[in-house]
Parts: structure tokens; sequence; C-alpha cells
């Protein structure tokens, strides 16, 4: 695959590129600024709604060279982004049987050839980082990392899609009925106009849930814990009884499994031990780092999870594997967890190799993982931060010479049946319409399996279901999972989202001391925590304040002071937005 072959490293790549991109034409805008923040209503971007910005729509499509159906009248060529997650069992991520129904369908609806690049999901912010230096990104290029397209785009090797987005919106309804403006314009810059990216629709908020053994609960007779004492006694509890729970495999016991990404992995726990009155300025100048490493009283977060570690709690090699290592997940499907905190579903994805089904087939029809309600914070309340509405950010590099074929792509891909069938596919194969009206999904083999979620990876404006009907909708991810009782899907999605506060976009323009420092900070963070926890407990406090210091003095101190001046500039005195 083209992004395995990228074996130059980044550094190289850079200073290539500088000599490149140093003649590069700056975008429309003639700034370099950008940010990651909402538009005031009045903002250029909208005064475009009515497309006339151009001239006439006949003299727009001429210009672009489409009829008056929007296909082009000589064939363009693109390029897309899709990741790979490496699926055994899995088809090819570049060509399969829904990259071909995309392919087909901009073919004959636009005269668009389409080319699909792999690039690896659990490592993409460093490929990525090297396509943009080598000048190899994809026209339609999609990342987790703000940050990265902001360095780029400064060295004048993104588009700005603001005149485009003003200029093409009326051949591009379908793209703004998904996003809205919200999203189309979430990064424009408040002071130059400029939108280095789109931010893709978040169309569920669902995040992350604790789960435990549902079985083992009963086994030991104990009612699921409702708050941190009692959570630390369950898994006292399963520590103490593996015999009973394990048989002659108990020095297999695991009670509570995190990984090496602690920050996500211990999320609920270390949230609940955030001041519940905490202000949108501080959840905005300290809550960059989105596993919340600098928000307040985290630290006696990880201070529980050091001493449960030695207390022989936690599994001992967490911090040994990488992401997208099997490990963890096998130790689950076999029965020795007893806990963990992860994705909102996760026990209950992939089907016949799921996590649930693995578990039943090995230890019994009645082992199963449920989400819990465990962590209240210092006000009773079980709070989540749940993201914004937004989720990958899809950008175009300044290599993309067909613009208006990506924007038609975007929106192509937007347009609600051509999303429908790629989220749920062949209705006999791959999904059932149920009586209600929702849609259930099959477990399938062979060239129509979806290497993601409702195929993710391809749906790259919207993640998560949105039927147009919210009734439906959550049916349908109730439905979604093969071989799981509803109950559990029903229980983790109430949950997941119970008492959350929803993040805020900050119209602040720019932060500079984040471009260029967020896979380092992202690496430190994970060895701080790694390391706090496995410290002996009378190192604890130093272990963990040396590796915060560090953090701090490598970029993490530069980030809040511009945060909080940025904070100050736009909105003076106020610490909560409307």
């Amino acid at each position: 695959m083209r992004s395995r072959r990228i074996v130059m490293s980044i550094l190289t790549f850079v200073l290539a590129s500088v000599l490149v991109l140093a003649g590069c034409s700056k975008n429309n805008s003639g700034s370099s600024n950008a940010t990651n923040s909402t538009p005031n209503t009045g903002n250029s971007g909208s005064e475009g709604s009515s497309g006339n910005s151009g001239g006439s729509s006949d003299s727009k499509l001429e210009k672009w060279g489409l009829d008056e159906n929007l296909r082009f009248k000589e064939t363009r060529k693109i390029t897309v982004e899709i990741y790979d997650r490496g699926n055994d069992g899995g088809t090819p991520p570049e060509d399969n049987f829904y990259t071909d129904y995309i392919k087909e369908g901009m073919l004959r609806d636009h005269n668009v050839e389409v080319e699909f690049v792999p690039v690896p999901r659990w490592t993409e912010g460093e490929v990525i980082n090297n396509l943009l230096a080598a000048n190899q990104a994809p026209d339609i290029s999609v990342t987790y990392s703000y940050p990265t397209i902001q360095t780029y785009a400064n060295m004048g090797g993104v588009l700005d899609l603001a005149p485009y987005l003003e200029e093409a919106k009326d051949i591009l309804p379908d793209l703004w009925d998904l996003l809205t403006d919200t999203n189309i314009y979430w990064d424009q810059d408040p002071k130059t106009g400029t939108i280095w990216a789109l931010e893709a629709r978040l169309a569920v908020l669902n995040r992350i849930n604790t789960f435990v053994r549902e079985d083992w609960l009963k086994k030991l007779n104990m009612e699921a814990p409702t708050n941190l004492e009692e959570f630390e006694n369950m898994l006292k509890a399963f520590r103490d009884n593996a015999a009973l729970l394990l048989g002659d495999q108990a020095d297999k016991m695991i009670p509570f499994a995190i990984s090496f990404d602690v920050g996500w992995r211990a999320d609920h726990l270390t949230t609940s031990f955030v001041p519940d009155d905490i202000t949108d300025k501080d959840l905005f100048v300290y809550g960059f780092d989105d596993r919340k490493f600098l928000l307040p009283n985290y630290k006696e977060a990880i201070r529980v999870l050091n001493k449960w570690y030695h207390e022989g709690l936690i599994w001992k090699d967490f911090s040994l594997y990488p992401a997208g290592d099997p490990t963890e997940d096998n130790l689950m499907k076999a029965g020795y967890v007893g806990a963990f905190i992860h994705n909102w579903d996760y026990p209950y994805r992939n089907g016949e190799d799921s996590i649930h089904a693995s578990l039943q087939r090995m230890v019994g029809p009645d082992a199963a993982f449920v989400a819990i309600e465990t962590f209240p914070n210092d006000a009773g309340i079980y709070r989540k931060f749940l993201s914004p509405p937004i989720d990958r950010k899809i950008f175009f590099p300044a290599t993309n010479k067909e613009p208006i074929a990506s924007l038609l792509y975007l929106n192509w891909i937007s347009k609600f049946e051509n999303r429908l069938f790629l989220q749920f596919g062949e209705e006999g194969v791959t999904h059932e319409k149920m009586p209600d009206g929702s849609y259930k999904a099959l477990a399938a083999t062979g060239e129509k399996i979806m290497n993601s979620p409702n195929n993710i990876d391809y749906t790259i404006t919207v993640n998560g279901l949105d039927l147009g009907d919210p009734d439906l909708t959550v049916k349908s991810i109730a439905n979604g999972y093969a071989g799981v009782d509803k109950r559990y899907i029903e229980i983790a999605h109430r949950i997941t989202t119970n008492e959350g506060r929803v993040g805020k976009n900050v119209n602040v323009g720019e932060i500079k001391a984040e471009n260029g420092v967020g896979q380092a900070l992202k690496e430190k963070r994970d060895t701080v925590l790694n390391k706090a926890i496995v410290a002996p407990v009378s190192e604890f406090d130093k272990v963990y304040d040396s590796g915060f210091e560090d953090y701090l003095r490598s970029g993490g101190q530069a980030i809040i002071d511009e945060r909080k001046a940025k904070w100050e500039e736009f909105y003076g005195d106020k610490t909560m937005l409307d």
C-alpha cells in the first residue's frame, strides 16, 4: 500500500517540503492565519449563501467545466484518503464492494474518477504529516489532528476552502444539509475568514462507558457499584474470589483493565475528580489535551490507579502494548477481565469476533459486560465531558488541482441515499428492515463485509447513524449488534451521554503555540501517566510532578498562556459562554 511504502523520515520530508512549499502561492485570503473555531453569523462564508458571488449559475458551471447536470464535460480524477485498520478477514480498504459503489456513482453522476489512498488508522497523524511534507497527500485528506492542518496551512500547503464554498454552495445542497453552517464554518478564522478544514458531523455524541462483568456480580451476589468506594470494593471482590470466578485459571484474574492510553481508558474516573463548577474559560484554557490531562484534580484520579495497581487490581502489563494490539481484547474475550472503561459500545462491536460473542462462546451464555454509572463528581453528578458535534477534519492539500470535483465528492457521499447505503449496505445481505421501520445490521463476510462500524471510514462527512428520524435512529443503533441482546445496547446508549456536558466552540482564531507540538505532548502525557501508575506509592508525587512539569516546559504552558490571552481578547472577563 502506498502509505506503507513511505520510508523517509518526517524530518527529511519537512525540510524538503519547506523548499517546495515556499514557492506555493498563498490562498485567496492572502493570510496564513486560521483557527478551529466558529465564525460570526455575518461572515463572508454565510454571505455567499446566494451562490451568486461568482456570477450567474450558467457562467459558473461553464467556468468549472460542468454541464447543467453537474457532470464534468471532461473526466476529472481525484484521490481520497481511506483509513486502513489492518482488519484480519477484512477487505482491502482501497478496493472493495463499497469503494466500487462510490467510484461508479461518482463517475456516473459527475464524471469523476476516484482513487482511494490507504492510511494506517492508528498512526494516521504521523502518516498524514509525512504525506503532506512530501506533497503526496490525497486530494481529499482526513485527520483528527487540526494542528497538523494548521501547521501546513501556515506554510501554504493547504487550500483555503472559504472562496470555493462561497461560490459553489448552490451545487452542494446535500453537504450543507448534513453539516449545516455550524460544521462548515466551525474552523473559519474570525479575523481572516480562512477555512482550512470542514468538520465532519458527529451524529451521535456517545463516547465512553464503564463496563463490568454482569455474571460475576450475580455470582458474588453483588449489586452494580454506584460510587468509587463501591467500585473499588467490587474490584477487590473479583481479586479475592478469583478461584470461584476463574477456577484453575485464577492466576489470570484481571479485576480492572486499562491500556497505555490511560487518559482515554480511565476517562469516567478522571472526569469524576474534576470540580463540577469548572468554567467554560478553564475548560478552554486547560482542556486542549483531548484526554483532559490538565484539568484540576486529574492527578488525584491517577493516584487512585496507582493504589489499585499496587493492590493487584489492575492488569500488570497494561503499558506494554501499542494501539491496535489485540492482547488486551483477547484477555477480555477469554473471560479474565472484570471491568474496564472504553468506547461506549466496545464489548459489542465486530459481530462474531466481538468481545461479547467471544466471551459467551468461551465462558457461557450468561457471560457479558454491562455498562454502569459508578463515578459521581463532587456535586453527585455522573458527569461526562462530551464532544461538540464535530469529528474528523476534512481538508484539501495545496496539491489538490480539482477542488470543485472534490467538493462534489463530499456532497455525493453526504446525499442521504448514498450514505444510507454505505452505512447499511444491501438489504438481506448486510441489513434487514424491521417492522417498525428501523434497520438491523446483519453479520457479513466476504466482499461485502464492512471494515469499520457502519463504514464510517467511507462516510467521512458524518460519524454515526442519522436516519432523519431520531426514534428510528436509536432503534437502529440498538439493532446494529448481531447476537447481542438489545438490553445491553440500550443501557450503554442511555448511560454514555447521561448528565453530559457538551463541548462548546470558542471562537478566538489560531493558537500558534499548538502548532507542531501535538504528537510530542501526547507522547509525554502517555509516558507520565504510565510511569505514575506503576511508580512506588511513595514515589508517586515525584514521578507525576516531574513528568507534568516536563509537559508544561515542552509546550504545554505556552499553549495555556496563549489560550488564556486569546480568551480575554475576545471574551474579556466572561467565564461562561451562552
